[in-house]
């Protein structure tokens, strides 16, 4: 069955050039012109990824994040005219799994879907436990699904993979190579911030949940997990 990948943007060259390497690729793509149009779509028949311009009209794409992370974790791989630092940062906190800049390869960016989508989709390790389990913190890698004290954690899918690998290490700390290494499958580049970013975001829903020592900075190491209220 074929992954289907919703387009979103202004510029119909770009949105032709983006369907036509999807669908290359052997996927279904579905494109929009606007933000409001994609976030209709988004939620009427949830696409399994989203190719989302961060400049748009009537909606921009940020703000369709905004409004998807509402009630969705399908993951969302940004598209944006500026390369400025604080714009893939703020992306990436806002739930977007990856960042492109414009001009762009076709084949890159059809890479970086693949490997989105290998994360997104791939089921735990055969030797691995169904359950990771540190103080009140749950991971079901079976099902994909986190939870503490008993309550939902609403996780991207590269959110839950980060905190997977700290769990699977409980007092060991990782550095950000490692973390890339083993969350990032045959990525082509990720830089440190992107790392720091997805761990802002992943502290930040365990501290909504009640957990205020989730992750743990080792200043000029890495991260490691917390007490978690255990």
């Amino acid at each position: 069955m074929s992954h289907s990948v919703l387009v979103a943007d202004d510029d119909p060259h770009i949105r032709d050039v983006i369907c036509f390497a999807l669908t290359k690729a052997g996927m279904t793509a579905t494109a929009v012109a606007d933000g409001e149009a994609a976030l209709s779509r988004a939620q009427a028949s949830p696409p399994d990824l989203i190719v989302l311009d961060v400049g748009m009209p009537k909606m921009d794409g940020l703000d369709v994040c905004r409004e998807l992370r509402k009630s969705s974790n399908t993951p969302i791989l940004f598209l944006s005219a500026r390369d400025e630092e604080i714009d893939r940062v703020l992306g990436l906190e806002m739930g977007g799994d990856d960042y492109v800049t414009k001009p762009f390869s076709p084949r890159e960016l059809v890479a970086r879907v693949n490997v989105i989508l290998r994360r997104a989709n791939s089921k735990a390790d055969a030797e691995a436990p169904p359950l990771l389990t540190h103080g009140r913190l749950t991971l079901d890698l079976a099902r994909r699904i986190a939870s503490y004290g008993g309550e939902p954690l609403e996780l991207t899918a590269l959110e839950f993979a980060i905190l997977a690998r700290l769990m699977d290490k409980p007092g060991h700390v990782l550095d950000r190579a490692t973390i890339v290494a083993q969350a990032y499958p045959k990525n082509v580049h990720v830089a440190d911030r992107t790392v720091d970013s997805h761990i802002r975001n992943i502290r930040a829903k365990l501290a909504k949940a009640g957990c205020a020592d989730g992750v743990e900075t080792v200043n000029r190491v890495g991260f490691r997990i917390g007490p978690c209220g255990g």
